[in-house]
């Protein structure tokens, strides 16, 4: 790739001190200092040893780096930085190797800007399609995303830069993130939600993990034990370390004892003497401290190669191709975009009338909103790019048309009467209509999930007029999660491109003329209709608890074991071209008493053009003991050929392909049997099943199976080994009570009203006209925060004493002891942050 830099070699060789005796020289006090941030983006510094603080930076998709301010919410102003297609695009690429090369240019860029930790990839389950933030996440499959993850972080980490893989875990929902609590059997756990996370860490040893902000079966995340130190360092062997979402500390010395080395944003101290005191008092032991603060240096050793040397002010940019960038993000767009039907109306002839239709192809939606926004290096928009090439200034000889008519407004999706009158005449003049549609902005964003899959009303009435008229109308889709399509079969043909990324509006061009292949297969399952999906009826649960009652059926795996059809399946995506698969095997690898086995098909282009397939391997086991879904996806594939040519494309299956996680014995485990190697191009389009037999001496422990998809008190009961949690209670108030609970008193609504309105008044004067999303973000994210955000993001405005007060106060009502209170933490509150959290 051209614009490759790497870290100055001369740096890397500068001699420090080896991090324990590093940490052996400081005193109580100053270890506890390290353990926390210098503000919200630069690590603390050891200068006694030389060592500089190291600056991190989201994102998933391309850079946040702020400098000159700094929030979390991705609201202030950030260097401009490549914006590459989120990882809904990125998942239903399918390419490994695409992510490797999109993860080297994040890290060129990230040395370009002195950024030592990318705070990414993001790899959390997409249990539920409304989940807030599904356009951040990979896949509703644990496999897909742990490979696709792995190969992003290789790329990220081959350039001297960390990655933070993140968020670590069982973080599906946006809606009361920080206090809610997944309650979550023990296989389920294993099978799904850690699954991915176990092989990005065994695979490519991030050089740090992102805890959730959420409980995991009554335990913050932030100081989980079994989370993060038996599972994630000891089975895993994780390396690394482990440092906190944005706000997510609760109990800062359980979560030192937990195995949480850094807390993150700087709080300014806020939690410093209450670890200090605990080791004093013998409730946390000085170990531990030091084993966090090992692993803090360690980390600042890492990461001097490409910080700056000056972490204020603003850097220049380096020599990272940004233009080169920006077509490797044009790539990664069209290699996402996911062709659902077609009648034969695409690819488009460019000497065509084209009447493009939709305000988004002339205003784009490109990325998600919050934490992982970027402000992109420039931004292509596709009705110029169609312009551009199908009715070219100049031109000679015969060319197209292009028309346009704005058929809705784009920030929330409606159709006046005299847009729709627009829309329809200008399809009934044209050749044919490509109406861009999907989300606004405000309906998807970090801080809370959809109650909807449904597109605006004015946009299906849209698609609707215009499938009336004659002429045959494309639909090009741009959302961050899956939307209903109960129009699809009544359009001429589908192609969902997601969020495209700065260089989607050219990508979809290239696709919509046939310069580039529909790349995409389908990370997720897209249903006929959410309420058929068992995880709705507990999405988002109870403010303070979500059970996972559906077990492992999620996406594909309910879809296909309950006969239930999704409108497009798990892995399903047409082409330009044709494939044939042929010589399909399934052959005995390993060793004798080894569960190794190689599957082997040949694919072939028969088309006459150049183009890719995903070869998909299915595993059903044919007789279990235990409860299973009806396949499970094993390995894929994905081949790039030229018309005529023909590639052998190998996928090995090993032991934990067959196995599953056995409660009782703790482990993995592979019951002897017949099992289908079901060789597909989707989760139900099988091309070849063979069967095979599998040797094991294991026995698997009993299991219960919720009978219909959705376990009852009793099923669920017994699934999780204990009686089902009963939500915690919201009295008394503590440190943890939202300020929506604390509304049912008077002085808990002066606050709220308080914190709200300075909130939403001050983003509104820094940030002129903010969008619908961003102010939903920000009043959900005040409203569903616990009131320790008030101390922990308030960069030292608020304590913990004053917090304690106003708690005392609202439990005792005592409204004139706590009405002054309220008016110092709206103003502390005001000049500091915004409070609620996001990474």
């Amino acid at each position: 790739m051209s614009g490759t830099v790497a870290p100055d070699p001369a740096r890397r060789s500068t001699p420090y001190a080896p991090p324990a005796q590093v940490v052996t020289s400081l005193d109580l006090p100053t270890k506890v200092k390290l353990l926390s941030g210098r503000g919200f983006w630069i690590l603390e510094s050891v200068p006694e040893h030389g060592i500089q603080g190291i600056m991190v930076t989201d994102g998933p998709h391309g850079l946040r780096c702020q400098i000159t301010s700094a929030d979390h919410l991705g609201l202030a102003a950030a260097l401009p930085s490549t914006c590459f297609p989120p990882a809904v695009t990125l998942g239903s690429s399918w390419d490994a190797a695409m992510l490797t090369e999109v993860g080297t240019a994040i890290a060129e860029e990230a040395v370009s800007l002195g950024v030592s930790v990318v705070l990414g990839p993001g790899i959390n389950l997409k249990r539920h399609p409304a989940g807030g933030r599904c356009f951040e996440y990979l896949s509703e499959d644990p496999l897909l995303s742990g490979t696709l993850a792995t190969a992003m972080v290789r790329g990220i980490q081959s350039r001297g830069v960390g990655t933070s893989l993140k968020h670590f875990a069982v973080n599906n929902q946006e809606s009361h993130r920080l206090i809610v609590d997944a309650v979550v059997d023990e296989r389920t756990l294993r099978e799904l939600y850690l699954r991915a996370f176990e092989m990005v860490v065994t695979e490519a040893q991030p050089w740090t993990v992102m805890c959730s902000y959420n409980l995991l079966n009554g335990t913050y995340t932030s100081e989980h034990p079994e989370l993060l130190t038996t599972i994630l360092r000891d089975e895993w062997g994780f390396e690394g370390l482990v440092m906190s979402d944005w706000g997510a500390v609760n109990d800062r010395a359980k979560g030192i004892a937990a195995g949480l080395d850094l807390e993150m944003p700087g709080s300014r101290g806020a939690n410093d003497d209450a670890v200090v005191d605990a080791v004093g008092a013998g409730k946390l032991t000085e170990e531990a401290v030091d084993r966090c603060a090992h692993r803090v240096v360690e980390l600042l050793q890492r990461g001097q190669d490409v910080r700056r040397a000056d972490c204020s002010g603003v850097p220049e940019i380096g020599s990272a191709d940004r233009d080169a960038h920006h077509d490797v993000a044009r790539r990664a767009a069209a290699a996402g975009t996911v062709l659902l039907s077609n009648n034969g109306a695409l690819p488009l002839s460019a000497d065509r009338h084209i009447a493009v239709v939709g305000a988004f192809a002339s205003d784009p939606r490109y990325q998600g909103a919050g934490s992982s926004q970027v402000n992109p290096t420039r931004l292509d928009r596709a009705l110029e790019e169609l312009r551009d090439r199908v009715a070219p200034a100049g031109a000679p000889g015969e060319v197209g048309r292009v028309t346009y008519a704005q058929g809705y407004e784009a920030r929330d999706g409606s159709c006046p009467s005299g847009l729709l009158e627009e829309a329809v005449s200008a399809a009934h003049a044209a050749d044919v209509v490509v109406l861009f549609a999907g989300l606004p902005a405000a309906a998807e964003s970090e801080g809370f999930d959809r109650t909807t899959l449904d597109l605006p009303d004015g946009q299906v009435e849209l698609i609707e007029a215009l499938a009336a008229t004659p002429t045959p109308v494309v639909v090009v889709l741009n959302n961050g999660g899956a939307v209903h399509m109960e129009w699809a079969q009544r359009v001429d043909a589908v192609l969902e491109c997601w969020l495209g990324g700065q260089a989607g509006g050219s990508a979809v061009v290239d696709v919509l003329l046939g310069d580039a292949e529909p790349g995409g297969r389908l990370a997720e399952s897209i249903p006929v209709h959410v309420a058929q999906l068992p995880a709705h009826r507990n999405f988002p649960g109870h403010p303070r608890q979500v059970e996972y009652r559906e077990s492992l059926y999620v996406g594909y795996r309910f879809h296909d074991t309950a006969g239930v059809p999704a409108r497009f399946a798990f892995g399903h995506g047409l082409s330009y071209t044709t494939f044939e698969w042929s010589e399909a095997s399934v052959e005995k690898a390993g060793a004798d008493g080894e569960v190794d086995f190689e599957v082997r098909v040949t694919v072939t282009n028969t088309g006459e053009r150049s183009g890719s397939d995903v070869v998909q391997v299915y595993v059903r086991d044919v007789e279990s003991s235990v409860h299973r879904p009806d396949k499970e996806l094993a390995g894929f594939a994905k081949v790039h050929l030229e018309p005529g040519g023909s590639e052998v494309v190998v996928i090995r299956l090993d032991r934990r392909s067959f196995a599953v996680w056995d409660v009782a014995a703790h482990d993995w485990l592979v019951e002897e049997g017949t099992f289908e190697v079901i060789v597909a191009r989707s989760s139900v389009d099988p091309v070849e099943v063979t069967e095979v037999t599998v040797g094991s001496t294991d026995v698997l422990g009993p299991t219960v199976r919720p009978a219909a998809f959705v376990a009852t008190d009793d099923e669920f009961a017994a699934m999780l080994g204990r009686p089902i949690p009963t939500p915690a209670p919201t009295r008394p108030f503590d440190r943890n009570s939202t300020l929506e609970e604390m509304q049912d008193t008077r002085l808990g609504r002066m606050l709220a009203s308080a914190v709200t309105r300075e909130a939403v008044k001050r983003t509104a004067e820094e940030f002129p006209d903010p969008d619908d999303a961003t102010i939903e973000m920000i009043r959900s994210s005040i409203r569903e925060a616990p009131a320790r955000s008030m101390v922990l993001m308030s960069g030292g405005m608020v304590d913990f004493a004053q917090l304690d007060v106003l708690i005392d106060a609202l439990n005792a009502n005592w409204s004139a002891a706590g009405a002054g209170l309220v008016e110092q933490i709206r103003r502390a509150l005001g000049t500091a942050t915004r409070s609620g959290s996001a990474e």
